[in-house]
């Protein structure tokens, strides 16, 4: 166990030293909430548009924030593959699982503070605008986030582990993208209906920004929460053991 944390440590380490890493786990999910926030002012109120409404937005927010955790998972994997880093870490005692838990501990961490600064943030845009957003929704919602987090994290370690350093980061780009539009984080998919949420359902994103939206309002009913929440889970647990399986099998390929 100690292993695993002096090795999660020194990956918490090695992120704090890149300056992106700060632009766009933390600065760039700010930023955005605070133009989509200008956007959703200027916008009539015969309009009847909610999307951006501070309560709608902090979640989708918040699930965009993860897709840079994932980029930021699989570059660090990426790196270390590639380097000689990781050949001799392999020679160790530690087993695939520790490197595994190892990259996704500090993930988690860095998710936790990006979704604290980022409700923050929401509920200071919500004082200034005077609008409704539920403290305890929010913090009960950074509970929600953790198994969309393992599951981005997941995601990054796979790109990591399958891609170089070099490829890896427009590997990400694509599931960023993805997450966003089938995630329905810039536009209300079940308006929207037909193909496009027919797509969206089939993955975890859709689900994932629903279970936290539907956090931050307090509704915990079936279709809204429940349900969600438990394919979000489903999903983590299910990825989080493939990126594990993945990496130890290329780790034994690495030694041969």
């Amino acid at each position: 166990m100690n292993r695993t944390i002096n090795f999660a440590k020194r990956n918490i380490l090695e992120m704090s030293r890149d300056v992106l890493s700060y632009i766009f786990c933390i600065a760039f999910p700010i930023v955005m909430l605070v133009i989509m926030s200008v956007v959703n002012a200027s916008i009539p109120k015969e309009a009847g548009m909610t999307l951006f409404r501070i309560d709608n937005l902090s979640g989708g927010i918040a699930i965009f924030g993860l897709t840079f955790v994932m980029l930021f998972t699989a570059i660090g994997v990426a790196k270390d593959r590639n380097g000689s880093f990781l050949i001799r870490m392999f020679a160790s005692p530690m087993k695939s699982g520790d490197f595994t838990i190892g990259y996704i501990l500090p993930m988690l961490a860095v998710a936790l503070v990006q979704a604290v600064i980022a409700f923050s943030a929401s509920m200071v845009i919500a004082g200034v605008t005077d609008s409704k957003l539920s403290l305890a929704g929010l913090l009960i919602s950074i509970a929600v986030l953790l198994p969309a987090a393992l599951m981005f994290t997941a995601i990054g370690m796979i790109v990591g582990t399958l891609f170089n350093d070099k490829a890896a980061p427009g590997i990400c780009s694509i599931f960023i993208s993805l997450g966003s539009f089938v995630g329905g984080i810039w536009f209300d998919v079940d308006g929207v209906g037909g193909v496009m949420k027919k797509i969206s359902v089939c993955t975890p994103f859709y689900y994932a920004t629903k279970a936290v939206r539907a956090s931050i309002d307090m509704d915990f009913s079936k279709d809204s929460f429940v349900i969600p929440i438990i394919v979000v889970i489903v999903s983590a647990v299910l990825l989080t053991a493939l990126s594990g399986t993945i990496f130890r099998r290329k780790m034994r390929a690495d030694l041969t």
